[in-house]
């Protein structure tokens, strides 16, 4: 039987930034919990949307000809196909929604690229 999931007893379980972890899956789509700090790489999905929730602390995602800053409790939906950079500058705690295929770095091969998602 479905259990609730407690967030903030996921988040407890991680202090990497940039390594969305997954708790979560239904339909072909994750849910992933994540803490974002610094600058990530510029990316894009060319076949998927990406959905952020901001739980904790708030970021700025940029464009190439804007920047849209998303607080505590907002969603921004990325559309695919649209080049995009998450940059925080204090620890942020995020809520990705997105299909279980989908690479946190699109076709960028990083540092930070997960080749592999861990379920926590």
């Amino acid at each position: 039987m479905p259990e609730p999931i407690s967030l903030r007893e996921k988040l407890s379980r991680f202090d990497d930034h940039w390594n969305p972890r997954v708790i979560a899956e239904l339909n072909g789509q994750h849910v992933k919990l994540a803490k974002f700090q610094g600058e990530f790489v510029w990316h894009d999905h060319a076949d998927e949307d990406e959905l952020f929730m901001v739980l904790r602390g708030s970021f700025r995602m940029e464009f190439r000809d804007r920047a849209v800053d998303v607080r505590e409790g907002e969603i921004l939906v990325v559309p695919r196909g649209v080049e995009h950079r998450p940059v925080a500058d204090e620890e942020v705690h995020v809520l990705l929604f997105e299909p279980a295929a989908t690479r946190h770095t699109g076709d960028v091969v990083d540092a930070r690229t997960v080749t592999e998602y861990q379920w926590i």
